[in-house]
């Protein structure tokens, strides 16, 4: 996520006596969400992303709920299509992860939700938290088991069989030098936006002209910014190097130009990583010391795939258990066999989708090549059958 907002230097703390607190998350289509208390009202729902600045509010309601007083009006400004959003400032806030405590904060309390991240991720979400936190700790993050290590600086050990990487912190986001094969020759010196809260694994701004004119592309929604949604291309690149790493044919978001974000985007940046790459790691983030620490873990060598059904969906009704296709890509498995937009997904392979969570669903639809699924369709209230067989597209 991307912010044209400075936040003012705040910080958490850990409880006295500790020098670590390990704390649970859920990954969830690569949003890493953790569970947090507000003003000692909650729990709340709150994605950790390290690319945004202030503390962001995404659901109005959660305000009102967790007695929340805004003043000053701003406006948000990120990667994405529309008009930038409003928001107020609210100030004097007090977090709590776990008994890590941040006191006197500042949040972006959007006028209205505009993400719908709630609708993306299944599960009920509230608002994003970043720079605060990894301004404050060292933060070890572990996808084996989803915990966060929140530490005093300095009181994580570093991995013995990993490798550190220099970051820059700049306007509270951080950044790495990663090189970037895109045509087969020699790579590029990239500088990339390390983004938690991206479920892409790398993003590249303004390359589009430099992709062989040969290479497969499809369209499609690349995930969501401040200002809406994130269109542009999909492909992938020959290879990326993130210090002594190095990924072969790795899917890469290539998103429009919108010369209104490049205009408000003082940071020089060729594009970002996101969790798609960084939850093949163990990773310590130590803002303090400008380190990034990487280990790999057990998904480090797993090809990179993406969906192969071609559709795109949301989880809507009360409970967020109804599935419904927002888009169906020209040409892709489900156009061919006639799924539609607004169509509800209400089983696969004879299991209720209420029994499963979107993360599931995301998991069978990019499982592989030439899997045929039974789907059952509500369309037009009637319930109809289509079986539908997966096809590689990049």
């Amino acid at each position: 996520m991307v912010m044209a907002y400075a936040a003012n230097a705040q910080f958490f703390e850990l409880p006295e006596g500790k020098k670590r607190v390990v704390v649970p998350f859920k990954l969830v289509r690569n949003l890493l969400i953790v569970s947090v208390r507000v003003g000692g009202r909650g729990p709340f729902n709150f994605i950790v992303d390290s690319g945004v600045g202030i503390i962001v509010i995404t659901d109005p309601a959660m305000a009102d709920s967790a007695r929340i007083n805004t003043k000053r009006r701003i406006q948000l400004s990120g990667l994405g299509e529309g008009s930038d959003l409003e928001a107020s400032i609210a100030s004097g806030l007090t977090f709590d992860i776990d008994g890590v405590r941040g006191s006197n904060l500042s949040a972006a309390v959007l006028n209205k939700d505009q993400f719908g991240l709630s609708n993306y991720a299944g599960m009920p979400v509230h608002g994003l938290i970043g720079y605060d936190l990894f301004n404050s700790l060292a933060v070890k993050l572990s996808f084996s088991d989803t915990t966060i290590t929140l530490a005093r600086p300095g009181s994580i050990k570093e991995f013995k069989r990993g490798y550190k990487i220099p970051i820059k912190i700049e306007q509270n986001k951080p950044y790495i030098e990663a090189g970037v094969n895109v045509d087969g020759k020699s790579p590029d010196v990239a500088r990339l936006l390390i983004d938690f809260g991206a479920g892409h694994p790398l993003m590249l701004e303004n390359a589009l002209h430099k992709l062989p004119q040969d290479r497969k592309f499809i369209q499609g929604n690349l995930g969501i910014g401040l200002t809406g949604p994130v269109n542009g291309l999909l492909s992938r690149v020959d290879e990326l190097d993130i210090g002594k790493y190095k990924f072969k044919d790795v899917i890469t978001s290539l998103p429009f130009d919108n010369p209104q974000v490049a205009a408000k985007d003082r940071v020089n940046r060729d594009g970002s990583i996101g969790l798609g790459i960084l939850n093949r790691f163990a990773v310590i983030m130590d803002y303090q010391n400008n380190m990034m620490y990487l280990k790999p873990s057990g998904n480090y060598k797993k090809p990179f795939e993406h969906d192969m059904s071609g559709l795109e969906y949301y989880a809507d009704g009360k409970d967020l258990h109804t599935i419904v296709i927002s888009r169906v890509e020209p040409g892709s498995a489900a156009d061919d066999i006639g799924l539609r937009k607004d169509d509800i997904i209400t089983a696969v392979n004879f299991k209720p989708v209420a029994e499963m969570t979107i993360q599931d669903i995301d998991n069978i639809f990019k499982s592989y090549n030439d899997r045929s699924l039974l789907l059952d369709i509500f369309r037009d209230k009637k319930r109809q059958r289509f079986i539908l067989t997966l096809k590689r597209r990049i």
